[in-house]
């Protein structure tokens, strides 16, 4: 039998008043039996009352010992019609731990007993005035009630406990994509660094072979490449200092086997190509340049690119066709700030050929770029903001641009 969902706890509110209403109800049946005949209350009311309350301090351990306070308070019903409404919530409580072997046994027991106290002689309770078989449905009919609302309790626990434990999974998945996607944003910034630092190196070789082998060249000709080897190292060095002490890549970074290094990754230089494609998908893109005069370094460059890069992509994924909106403002020695805005949710099915059977389409999405995104944008030392804004999805970075 597989566990159930332990009970949920009770504040001494909700315990108080189940105590209560057990109570009340259990002295509303002793009143029934015992105060409406006009007889004296001889010594059975008085137990049947002393057993009821009794019966109600028990049910208070209901939670804790199912079985026995069931057993204990459906017996105490043959001598005590105080007792009923408590043994009706022990047998409630029982029922939700959905264990049909105790269940059926005092359901059985509960008939019986509940039958045989019409029957018991007692002073100060007049004979039962029913047939047995009225008696009989009514209690059938009382159990039955109590059972019905006992699975229900039962089965809403589990439908409880199952959304509960599908959120926590759901929970931890997401943290787990999440933390992937930035440490594959991580991973991929190592292997732009070593696409771009082979690169430079490389030229550093060539032109550093060349003076070692070269001796027909002129004085112009070696500080030229000695100018090249210089310019190319130290912005190697500054590249590598961007991301020494953040970036820990457990994997070697692949060997170059080919002739030639790898080319170097896209920077703003390259945005035109990127919204041309953009364009020719079918997404328009209006560029908005308010930068000031300067050269933008190549790591904030490629951090930039990557913004643009991963909100177009958005835009053609989730509102295809529409139109969207890049701008770009800063100067150096402050921030860049680079910002990609389109309509929410447009079709590019016009509305008089929508139908029922042609929804616009949409394409899934891992829902993680944006969180490696913003992996990227803090090891550079930038902010950024996402999300709906005035009935546009505004993708905004701002990232430090040195003077």
């Amino acid at each position: 039998m597989p566990d159930r969902p332990a009970p949920p706890p009770l504040t001494r509110f909700q315990e108080g008043w189940r105590l209560a209403v057990a109570a009340l109800g259990g002295l509303a049946l002793w009143v029934g039996q015992f105060g409406t005949n006009g007889a004296v209350v001889g010594w059975f009311g008085v137990v049947d009352l002393l057993v009821g309350a009794g019966c109600v301090v028990l049910a208070h351990h209901r939670r804790r010992w199912p079985v026995l306070v069931a057993w204990v308070t459906t017996l105490a019903t043959a001598v005590s019609a105080t007792a009923g409404v408590a043994g009706a919530l022990a047998y409630v409580s029982l029922v939700t731990t959905r264990r049909w072997r105790p269940i059926v046994g005092v359901s059985l027991v509960g008939l019986a007993a509940g039958h045989l106290y019409e029957y018991v002689p007692a002073p100060g309770r007049g004979t039962a005035g029913l047939p047995w078989w009225t008696s009989l449905i009514f209690l059938t009919l009382a159990t039955g009630i109590a059972l019905v609302a006992g699975l229900y309790i039962g089965a809403r626990r589990d439908l409880v406990q199952s959304y509960r434990e599908r959120a926590e999974t759901a929970e931890r998945e997401q943290a787990a994509r999440v933390e992937q996607a930035r440490m594959g944003e991580r991973a991929r910034i190592a292997r732009e660094m070593h696409d771009v630092l082979a690169h430079r190196i490389s030229l550093v070789a060539l032109h550093a072979g060349a003076m070692t082998y070269r001796t027909d060249l002129g004085a112009e000709e070696l500080r030229s490449s000695a100018a090249v080897v210089q310019e190319n190292a130290h912005l190697a060095l500054g590249e590598l200092r961007d991301v020494l002490g953040v970036l820990r890549d457990p994997a070697p970074a692949p060997a170059t086997t080919g002739p030639a290094p790898a080319p170097p990754q896209p920077t703003l230089a390259d945005l035109a190509a990127l919204v041309r494609e953009t364009r020719q998908a079918g997404s328009p893109v209006q560029v908005v340049d308010h930068r000031e005069p300067g050269t933008v370094p190549d790591a904030v460059g490629r951090t930039a690119y990557r913004v643009v890069q991963e909100a177009l992509t958005n835009v053609r994924k989730h509102a295809p066709g529409g139109p969207a909106v890049l701008r770009l403002a800063g100067g150096p020695g402050g921030r860049l700030e680079v910002e990609v805005t389109n309509p929410l949710r447009r079709s590019p099915v016009p509305v008089a050929d929508r139908s029922p059977a042609r929804p616009p389409a949409a394409v899934p999405g891992a829902g993680v770029g944006l969180v490696g995104l913003a992996e990227r944008v803090g090891l550079a030392g930038g902010d950024l903001a996402h999300g709906p804004d005035g009935g546009r999805y505004r993708v905004r970075a701002s990232l430090p641009w040195p003077a």
